[in-house]
Formats: structure tokens, C-alpha cells, sequence
């Protein structure tokens, strides 16, 4: 692949330019976050994940000043028409948000993008993504570009009709719970995720909690109603319920989180609980993977 800077052609025959995102795109970048998430969403009558251009403007802004998480933007005579992220936080990458600015799409720009996320992540141990299911445009780019698809999933929000369940003590995660989540998540997937649970404690919006069977931990989740950053891992599907009831209780947010459909049981607990479907999600991923040995919810990155 071209080096970063030097002008390359797309699909659609125009010249772009790939370089490392800046603090100075932020404002630019949100608004094509806003837009193309908007534009496709609006047109399948889906909510939108992001309602305003300030909550786009939040989520990008972070990305582009966590250390951790690398950023690309495509642009054609100093014009910006799309930017993704790799998040780096872990053995595992995470990719996207990948966006396009609407009236570039269909030109090559996102492939492009795609492809430099790629040869940045090549010495992972593999790369994994989130895409909504109804937009079968990015769902055969990341199939042509390697992708294989691992989960269905969808997006869960509303409030359970139950209250916190019995024998299972669930309270805030501290920093002191790391090494045992650690180990927790190494067990149920093969590899650890400990500086996003490590980040999400100092975001209070997110709010982490753990559950803890007979004194030990036995789940824990880095938030519960916030889906792009909620992920969960739990020894037993009881043990995950107990999560879910018990971080809910505890606070008057809705749940919002993405729940993988194979995990049956779960997803009909959910149903029953009065909980529902918001939009359906495809996981994929490039490389090493193991199917999770116990319950699971991921966040949007994996």
C-alpha cells in the first residue's frame, strides 16, 4: 500500500490522500460521523446512534485524543472525506468508526480507508468489528476486504421488569477488581481487555459494576446503558442476568448494550424482562478467534 501522504487513486477514479487524523479535523470528521450514520439510518428508519452533532462530536473528539487509539483521514485538496479508527487498547484491535461524507460515498474512499486500518493492525492478533446489519454496502466491503462474519447480534435497550436477583451481590467495580476481571476475560475469550475497563472507570458516565458469587467475581461490565462501550463477560448466563438487574437497579438509565442472538436463552430473558430490540448488528472479525467459553456481551469495537 502507498505510504501515508502519497496521493492515491480509488474505485471511483478520484486522488486522495491518507494521513494520521489531527486534533484540527475533530470538527470536520464529527460532522461526517453525524451525517453518514444519520443518512443510513434515516433511510432504513432505524434510530439513530447518534442524535445530535454533539454526541458525535463527543465520541470523535475522544478518539482522537486517546493515545491508544490511531486515526486515519482520507482527504482531496484539503478537503476531509472520511476518517477510521483502530483501537489499540488490546491484543485484539477494534475497528471503526469508519465514515465516508455522503457525497463522496460510492467513490472507493472507504475501502481506502479500510485498507490502511488493516495494514495498521497486520501484526495483531486479529482485527474485529461491529457494522448494522441493514447496510448491506459495508457488509460486502468488509466481506471482499477478509472480514468473516462470527455473531449475529442486536441492540437491547429499555428497563427489566425485575428487581436485583437473590445471592448475588452486585456493586461498582473498583480498581482493586482489575486483575480478577482480567483473569474473568482471558478465561471466557482468550485474551484480556483490561484497558478499556481500566478507561471506563474514570468516564462516570459508564459507570462499571462487577457481580460476585460466594465473594468472588463472577461478571462484570464496563456499562450497561451506553451499547458503543458496553461490553460484559460472566462465568454463567445467571450470573450475567444478575449483572444486567443489579447495575440497572442502581441507576435510572435505560439498558442499552449489544447482545449476540446465539446466546438464546439470554435474549428470550431479555425479552421477557419487558426489554427490546432496537436494531440488528453483524460481528466480524480477521484472524484469531475462539468462540467465547461462557456469557458474553461486546461493545460496537468487539
Amino acid at each position: 500500500m502507498p505510504t501515508m501522504t502519497e496521493p492515491i487513486a480509488t474505485e471511483g477514479g478520484i486522488s486522495v490522500v491518507l494521513r494520521p487524523i489531527e486534533p484540527s479535523d475533530a470538527d470536520e470528521c464529527s460532522r461526517i460521523v453525524y451525517e453518514a450514520f444519520g443518512g443510513i439510518h434515516d433511510h432504513h428508519r432505524f434510530e439513530r446512534d447518534f442524535p445530535s452533532l454533539e454526541a458525535a462530536a463527543q465520541l470523535t473528539s475522544a478518539f482522537i485524543a486517546h493515545p491508544s487509539i490511531w486515526g486515519v483521514v482520507a482527504e482531496r485538496e484539503g478537503r476531509v472525506l472520511g476518517s477510521n479508527f483502530l483501537d489499540e487498547r488490546g491484543p485484539v484491535r477494534g475497528l471503526g468508526p469508519i465514515t465516508v461524507d455522503p457525497e463522496a460515498q460510492g467513490r472507493g474512499v472507504g475501502r481506502r480507508l479500510m485498507e490502511a486500518a488493516l495494514e495498521r493492525g497486520a501484526g495483531a492478533a486479529g482485527i474485529r468489528l461491529f457494522q448494522d446489519s441493514f447496510n448491506v454496502g459495508s457488509l460486502s466491503l468488509y466481506a471482499s476486504l477478509g472480514f468473516e462474519v462470527k455473531e449475529p447480534a442486536v441492540v437491547i435497550s429499555g428497563r427489566p421488569r425485575s428487581g436485583p436477583a437473590a445471592g448475588i451481590e452486585v456493586r461498582r467495580l473498583e480498581e482493586g477488581d482489575l486483575q480478577a476481571c482480567e483473569d474473568l476475560c482471558l478465561r471466557v475469550h482468550g485474551f484480556e481487555r483490561t484497558n478499556e475497563l481500566r478507561d471506563a472507570i474514570q468516564v462516570p458516565v459508564l459507570s462499571p459494576f462487577v457481580a460476585l458469587r460466594g465473594g468472588r467475581i463472577t461478571a462484570y461490565a464496563t456499562t450497561l446503558t451506553f451499547f458503543p462501550a458496553a461490553y460484559a463477560v460472566a462465568e454463567t448466563e445467571a450470573d450475567m442476568r444478575a449483572l444486567i438487574l443489579g447495575a440497572l437497579a442502581a441507576g435510572e438509565a435505560p439498558a442499552s448494550f449489544l447482545l449476540p442472538t446465539r446466546q438464546a436463552e439470554l435474549f428470550r430473558w431479555c425479552l421477557d424482562e419487558g426489554l427490546r430490540v432496537v436494531k440488528p448488528m453483524t460481528y466480524m472479525a480477521i484472524g484469531e478467534y475462539r468462540e467465547p467459553d461462557g456469557c458474553w456481551i461486546p461493545s460496537v469495537l468487539y
